[in-house]
């Protein structure tokens, strides 16, 4: 083998590896098309973008968790309780729901910042840490809630509106998240961290970088993404309900993992985590479309889910 095919062979696993989500969200397109035509009307398409924002914006702040070699599993309850808080805030509280907004999300940030301080500081494997919150989070939204729907404000029911009839809002903060993600993984110094300390934690630390306070900085953002998305839920559905967001960290797993993340850290993008909740959303809309039966429809998703991270698995071998 040449040394030219033998640089080719590599580059193209990568961009195989890189560009496979891509592949498949094509396809899947494709083939639902063909098989209902009706999917690619405008207002269905605008509908799959709807329905993959929230996971989407969830999926964004798991991806930092993810790329540093961590995992988060209180982003849907972290969003529940977020949302929760702002509607709290502004429905009982008597607060401006600029105010409640900005509440809901320090709400966010400060679960994240829990979340980090027991991983680095307390040095709780990030499973347990984020599982413990997982349950206060979601515990804290009954307390507040007294287990009923609390109305939101306008501030964030406005996150869930359309301002057209064909542009819906939170197409648009996904979109604005997605660039904020790319533009932190890609272009700071806390991205740059975040990707060696997944590749391999103690050269992180040897090479100067603070492994501690850089894991605050992916809990806190996580934290963030999971309050904006709570808030585009609870503003679409015009209420932050208790039981919001349930199962949602599955979701925003699957898509970091299916958009070619590797769940060992050190490899993400946040092109690959938008396609990956694409997917999702294309696939849940098409299951229905084809009147799949919604039981059937949680067989499929999670036969996706499991050979995504086959795949991953696969893929990190062939590189040893």
């Amino acid at each position: 083998m040449t040394t030219a095919t033998a640089r080719r062979g590599p580059d193209w696993r990568r961009h195989a590896s890189e560009n496979g989500a891509l592949v498949a969200l094509i396809a899947l397109v494709v083939v639902l098309a063909v098989l209902r035509p009706t999917f690619l009307t405008t207002q269905n398409l605008l509908n799959v973008g709807v329905q993959a924002a929230v996971v989407a914006v969830l999926a964004f702040g798991s991806t930092f968790v993810i790329v540093s070699s961590g995992i988060d599993l209180s982003v849907g309850s972290v969003a529940a309780l977020s949302a929760m808080v702002g509607a709290w805030s502004s429905a009982e509280a008597g607060l401006p729901g600029p105010v409640a907004l900005l509440l809901g999300l320090a709400t966010g940030v400060v679960a994240g910042l829990v979340n980090g301080v027991l991983v680095a500081h307390g040095k709780l494997p990030a499973f347990i840490a984020t599982l413990a919150m997982l349950s206060v989070a979601r515990g804290l939204t009954l307390v507040v809630s007294q287990g009923s729907p609390v109305a939101t404000p306008d501030a964030i029911t406005f996150l869930g509106s359309n301002l057209t009839p064909h542009l819906p809002l939170p197409l648009i903060v996904m979109l604005v998240v997605f660039g904020l993600t790319a533009l932190i993984l890609n272009r700071t110094y806390a991205g740059r961290s975040m990707y060696v300390i997944g590749g391999n934690e103690e050269a992180a630390r040897l090479s100067g970088i603070n492994v501690k306070n850089q894991k605050l900085v992916v809990y806190a953002l996580s934290g963030l993404f999971a309050a904006v998305a709570g808030m585009m839920l609870a503003g679409r559905l015009g209420s932050a309900g208790p039981q919001a967001a349930v199962g949602y960290e599955l979701d925003a797993i699957a898509a970091v993992v299916i958009g070619g993340a590797s769940l060992s850290g050190g490899v993400g993008r946040a092109f690959g985590t938008l396609v990956g909740a694409l997917i999702l959303a294309v696939l849940r809309n098409g299951l229905n479309q084809l009147q799949v039966n919604p039981f059937w429809q949680q067989v499929v998703i999670g036969v996706v889910i499991a050979l995504a991270v086959l795949v991953d698995t696969l893929r990190r071998r062939s590189s040893r």
